[in-house]
Parts: structure tokens; sequence; C-alpha cells
């Protein structure tokens, strides 16, 4: 799976100047679209479209320096209408101008060519389970939250503690099927999952009964899902389950990402401390 992500980072280059079709490049990971975005955001810490936009503008840079097109040649080649917004977007990723930059020789920033690859220490192994479960929905206080990739999420906090006792008996009544209990759950996030980008977060149960008056409910199909544990320091334990996910098991498994929400059951120590979790995410096979 790898080599065929190298493989459309190879495409990426040859297209700076050009178009960069996301779905080009799922034909060429032989994944999905919404896998291909997942996948990278969670190998390289950025969006995809964030990437093809500092690789462009690297390259541009370049160009820039040379002097040998004109200032409108560059940006009209690298895909800006105007030269006032490559002179933005030049701007945003080097810090000065492009007119400046060119006067003065600037210092410019780049964004190196990415290639991916696994390593596998043989340290420790990633417990796991596949899980097929019919249709249910999910029923709870909805929120809508931004992306956090470290540390603690405040808005989900609020959001938590602003949820009060008796709702949370309710809710804890309603849930009658897998994954139990109360449940974190995100759902309808950004395809490019850039951090501080906003999702729908659910301090709710999985259910098979209706919603009650004053909460919200989330319809979830039919399917596969891959259940991930750990036990560990709170959040940090946690926020590295989501990690190894994504960079270890899913490069090594012949499974992808399919849409819709993403399920963790939490339990805390008496301190607060360390937790032992459960993480849920819908899948689906994948021929290699």
């Amino acid at each position: 799976m790898l080599e065929r992500f190298n493989q459309a980072m190879e495409h990426i280059e040859r297209q700076l100047d050009g178009s960069v079709d996301v779905g080009e490049l799922a034909r060429i990971a032989a994944t999905s679209e919404y896998h291909l975005r997942r996948m990278f955001s969670a190998l390289a810490g950025m969006p995809l479209s964030e990437y093809v936009r500092r690789r462009r503008l690297t390259v541009a840079g370049a160009e820039v320096l040379a002097g040998e097109r004109t200032l409108l040649e560059i940006a009209v080649r690298y895909g800006y209408g105007s030269g006032e917004a490559f002179a933005r977007a030049f701007r945003a990723v080097h810090g000065v101008g492009p007119g400046e930059a060119r006067r003065t020789g600037a210092v410019l920033s780049s964004q190196p060519r990415m290639s991916f690859r696994l390593v596998v220490d043989g340290s420790s192994s990633m417990r796991y389970r596949v899980v097929h479960k019919p249709e249910f929905s999910v029923v709870g206080a909805k929120a809508r939250v931004p992306l956090v990739y470290s540390g603690p999420n405040q808005a989900i906090i609020d959001h938590v503690r602003g949820t009060g006792d008796r709702a949370k008996e309710l809710l804890e009544r309603l849930s009658d099927q897998e994954p139990h209990g109360i449940l974190a759950v995100c759902d309808d996030l950004d395809p490019g999952r850039a951090e501080g980008s906003l999702l729908d977060y659910y301090h709710g149960v999985a259910t098979s009964g209706p919603a009650p008056e004053g909460m919200a409910a989330l319809p979830v199909p039919a399917g596969a899902w891959a259940v991930f544990t750990v036990s560990g320091p709170a959040p940090e334990a946690i926020q590295g389950l989501w990690r190894d996910v994504f960079t270890e098991w899913f490069p090594s498994n012949p499974y992808r990402g399919r849409p819709g929400p993403e399920i963790l059951r939490t339990r805390m120590s008496a301190d607060g401390r360390t937790a032992d979790a459960e993480l849920w995410l819908p899948v689906e096979r994948e021929d290699r």
C-alpha cells in the first residue's frame, strides 16, 4: 500500500504546474478518495491539499529567485488567476512577497518532497478485532467542535460538562448494544482533517431506540468496524492510538476506512490520570 502511496506522490510532482486530481491520486494508490485523504493526513501530519499547495509554492519560489520568468507568468503557471492571489499565497508560505524575494534574494521556506515507508521494530503489537454490526443510531447531546490533534480539546470538555447528570443517566439507560455506555462520537469531519476544522461531536450512546426530546440522533448504516483497545496515560495514550492505527495498522492490513462516525469508549481511572479506551472505526476490505 505504501508503495502505491509513493507512486501517488510522484504523480503530484508531475502535476505541480497543472491540476492535481484527487480521484486520479486515489486510483494510483488503489484506494478511495475518502481513505486517501485520511491516510495522508495521518501519515504526513497535514491535509493533502496543504501539501500540494506548499510543494507548488516551493517550486514557484525557486522560479521567482531564478528570474527567468515574470512574476505573472509564474503565477499563471502554478494555477493562480492573478498576481495578487499569487502574492498572498506566496507570502503565507514564505513570509515575504515574490517581488521582494526577487529583489533581495530573500530566504524562502521549502516543503520537501514526501515519501512514505513502514518502520517495524517488533517491540509491540496492536490489539484489534473486526465486528460486523447491523444499522443502529447514536443518540446524545451534539455540538460542533474543532479538531485537535494533541492535548485536551477544551470545546469538547465544555460540551461534556454542560450535559447534565439527568441527561447522562437517561443516556446510560438507552445504551443497549456495543460499544456499551456513554461514548465520544465524531462525525462529518473535514475530508482533509485539518487541525482546527470543525466536526460534529456527540456525547451519546449506541442504541436501537429513538432519541428523547432535546437529544440528537445520528443514523449509522450496517457495516464492518475495526475495534482497537489501549490502556495508558490520558489523553496521550488515546491520541497515540489514533496515530498508530493510521500509520501502522492500515498500511499492514487489508482494510481501508469507509465513511461513517468514529467512536471512542473511554473509562477513566479514579484519579483521572490513566484510561482504558476502545476505538471503533468503520472499515471495509481492500483488495491488494
